[in-house]
């Protein structure tokens, strides 16, 4: 079955879309564990709570899924000319880890933004890098006129149906490892993570409560879904890099997210920190999008008594500069 275009996903079939994403990548994707928290589950207001730790994926984060899934759906022809992305870090490595895997050249985009240690992960994948634009937002539509005036195919970050289902299988394994979840919380930037879990579990899971989290300084997604349209907001500096920046215009995650995401919470730098911090002394390293969820269901624990919770701790690469400050 082949996955319709961008524009017209369709909730209601999103568990077939994510069950081939799964068996497409299936080999190349780690399944991650998902340990139970006993000893400090108070601090989530629940007796049940498992984390998903995508930061031990391979590439360090969620994001190889959907790039792996729409990599690999690539035809032949496609392959042969290439494909261009662009990227915060995580979504790039995914997409130059996938293309070397199948020979495919791989150009990724980038802002000023991203950090030089980001730029070189993607170098040593084997990527070529191009520095444009002011910002996440800006690089990527610059990125997809590239891809459009050289006659290759454009792997978005979050605004594709590949894309999406790939990430959705983070919520198909979750319901084979831990069957009837009451709430998960998901760190949400342009909102691919979050639509491809939200639509997975409206599907076969629909008492689920999907909660989207996301750091105050940064999100573009939340104004959006309260003002009912994709809208400009202003952000700031946050430790949640991989969540940083802009929505694309006529993204097919804002009218998801619209169906699937059921509450909304903005967590504080400081409590993005703490997060991550409480994740360190546990032997995980997570970067900031990981430590948004985290602080996102803490911030919720009184809503959680007697209710089976997950996390969605979404990657561990860092930066040197957000390291520094876990010291």
């Amino acid at each position: 079955m082949t996955v319709p275009n961008s524009r017209a996903f369709d909730v209601a079939n999103a568990a077939n879309f994510v069950r081939e994403a799964s068996e497409r990548i299936a080999g190349f994707v780690l399944e991650t564990p998902v340990p139970r928290i006993s000893d400090e589950a108070k601090r989530f207001g629940s007796t049940e709570v498992y984390l998903k730790l995508e930061n031990l994926q391979r590439t360090g984060s969620f994001k190889l899924r959907g790039a792996a899934n729409r990599v690999f759906a690539l035809s032949q022809d496609e392959a042969t000319r290439g494909v261009v992305t662009s990227s915060t870090g995580n979504h790039g490595l995914g997409v130059t880890a996938a293309g070397r895997h199948r020979g495919i050249d791989v150009e990724v985009f980038v802002s000023p933004q991203v950090s030089p240690k980001k730029r070189a992960s993607m170098e040593a994948c084997g990527a070529r890098i191009r520095i444009l634009g002011n910002n996440a937002l800006e690089a990527e539509i610059i990125a997809r006129a590239a891809a459009a005036d050289s006659g290759r195919t454009y792997v978005p970050p979050y605004n594709d149906p590949w894309v999406v289902a790939g990430q959705g299988t983070i919520a198909l394994e979750l319901t084979e490892q831990v069957p009837h979840i009451d709430v998960i919380y998901v760190a949400v930037g342009g909102g691919g993570l979050i639509s491809g879990i939200g639509s997975y579990f409206k599907w076969v899971s629909p008492h689920t409560e999907v909660v989207g989290c996301w750091p105050e300084n940064s999100r573009v997604l939340y104004e959006s879904l309260n003002a009912g349209a994709i809208v400009e907001f202003p952000e700031k500096a946050t430790l949640s890099e991989s969540t940083a920046g802009g929505v694309e215009p006529g993204s097919i995650t804002f009218a998801i997210c619209q169906k699937v995401v059921r509450r909304h919470l903005l967590v504080s730098e400081a409590e993005i920190l703490t997060a991550m911090r409480w994740a360190k002394t546990r032997g995980w390293t997570v970067e900031g999008a990981a430590g948004v969820a985290i602080a996102g269901a803490g911030k919720d624990a009184l809503r959680a008594d007697g209710k089976k919770i997950a996390i969605v701790v979404c990657g561990g690469n860092l930066s040197p500069e957000v390291a520094k400050k876990l010291e």
